[in-house]
């Protein structure tokens, strides 16, 4: 199978590329690039991959011509490009640009794949709200321009499938962690600073939160798994996470674990928007993909300290 995954450099879209790989797939990467975070990391992915014999292509989904000297011969689209995560220094035209115009040009890319089997969104929790502990058929409250901007990204997708235009489906990702990680997420910056012996800025009250944080190998298993299943879950919304919850102070406690020392902590103010708990309810994914995510919080942060210490500890 052709199948392109845009995103493709970034944390989850490159292992999901390189599981796509080792399959069998001819698989082209797109990315645009940006420097969000530290293109080091970027680059780091993109040279694992090309070693393995994939195509990374350098495109921006927001230029409407990305797709001039884009194979036509497509069988699936995974959609991982995105305007990530809530940062203060992300405007809204970052979150409109990157999420809604992007989807929407890959969207008319799609339409020119006469052979595209399905179209594979990528969702995020974020399009809940505060909390996210809900079956898919719940209305969404999202209380970021992240989130809104990918509930309307995964509409515009939906919109599609509902108009018997092409086979799409949304997967919505709870709290993913492993290596390959962005640099300001969580546990890379927990592991950063530990190894450093600096001190970690935990926003007020957020030892308390409650997250999903599943392991990205168990994120992989069910956005693989739709393929061959693409009539099951053309026009559905499903969530992949694991159902274990864990405090933000149980995830610093399992880092200080790992590395075996202490790590001290520096309280900043709130941040708007951020969710106060996530929980996977993953009853349909288990029904129509079979999904059973099985790591630990421990096994995952020992395979991202293990990661760290091999491509950044030097």
């Amino acid at each position: 199978m052709k199948i392109v995954v845009t995103g493709a450099v970034g944390f989850i879209g490159s292992h999901v590329a390189e599981r796509l790989h080792s399959l069998g797939h001819d698989v082209i990467g797109l990315d645009n690039f940006n420097d969000y975070y530290n293109l080091d990391l970027k680059k780091l992915n993109a040279k694992v991959l090309t070693e393995k014999g994939m195509r990374i292509v350098k495109k921006d989904l927001r230029d409407s011509n990305f797709n001039d000297d884009l194979p036509k011969d497509v069988d699936y689209i995974f959609h991982f490009a995105a305007q990530p995560g809530i940062s203060q220094t992300s405007t809204f035209e970052d979150y409109f640009t990157n999420n809604i115009i992007a989807t929407k040009n890959l969207i008319d890319y799609a339409y020119s794949c006469e052979n595209l089997k399905l179209f594979v969104n990528i969702g995020t929790s974020s399009i809940y709200g505060m909390e996210a502990t809900f079956t898919e058929d719940i209305a969404p409250k999202p209380a970021s321009h992240y989130g809104v901007t990918k509930l309307a990204a995964e509409q515009l997708v939906l919109q599609k499938s509902r108009e018997k235009q092409m086979k799409a489906c949304s997967l919505r990702l709870y709290s993913v962690i492993g290596p390959r990680e962005r640099p300001e997420k969580m546990y890379t910056k927990l592991i950063t600073l530990g190894l450093r012996d600096k001190p970690f800025p935990l926003f007020e009250g957020s030892d308390k939160h409650l997250r999903s944080f599943t392991y990205v190998g168990d994120i992989v298993d069910g956005v693989v798994s739709v393929i061959g299943n693409e009539t099951k879950v053309d026009g559905e919304i499903i969530n992949l996470g694991t159902e274990v919850e864990h405090t933000t102070k149980e995830g610093i406690e399992a880092v200080e674990k790992v590395l075996g020392k202490t790590i001290q902590l520096h309280i900043i103010p709130k941040r708007p928007g951020d969710q106060l708990r996530t929980k996977a309810n993953i009853d349909k994914a288990r029904k129509l993909l079979n999904y059973n995510p099985k790591t630990t919080l421990l096994e995952a942060v020992e395979k991202q300290v293990e990661w760290y210490k091999a491509n950044f500890s030097n």
